[in-house]
């Protein structure tokens, strides 16, 4: 069943968070990931909290989805990422 990773990043070190998306695109490719939305426009149509921006991947499956964030390939991503912004991942399935 595919699977979705949603993301809400606020990132603070724009420069050092631009190191980060070359390396985190290729993990999420190595294991059959691919960009859905990546930082586009987002508008809040209910509640009380915008975020700053949204990314939201697609994966085979849940299973794909957290081997790649556990990999070696994103590793080394993740470390930047953690420096340059603060955020939340989540992982969703879709619908059978």
């Amino acid at each position: 069943m595919t699977a979705y990773v949603v993301v809400e990043i606020q990132v603070h070190d724009p420069e050092l968070y631009e190191q980060y998306k070359p390396i985190a695109a290729n993990s999420i490719e190595l294991h059959g990931g691919r960009y859905l939305a990546r930082g586009g426009e987002t508008e809040l149509l209910e509640g009380d909290v915008s975020p700053a921006r949204i990314v939201i991947l697609e994966f085979p499956d849940a299973a794909a989805a957290r081997r790649w964030y556990h990999s070696a390939e994103y590793a080394e991503a993740l470390k930047i990422r953690e420096r340059a912004s603060v955020g939340r991942l989540i992982v969703v399935e879709g619908l059978a």
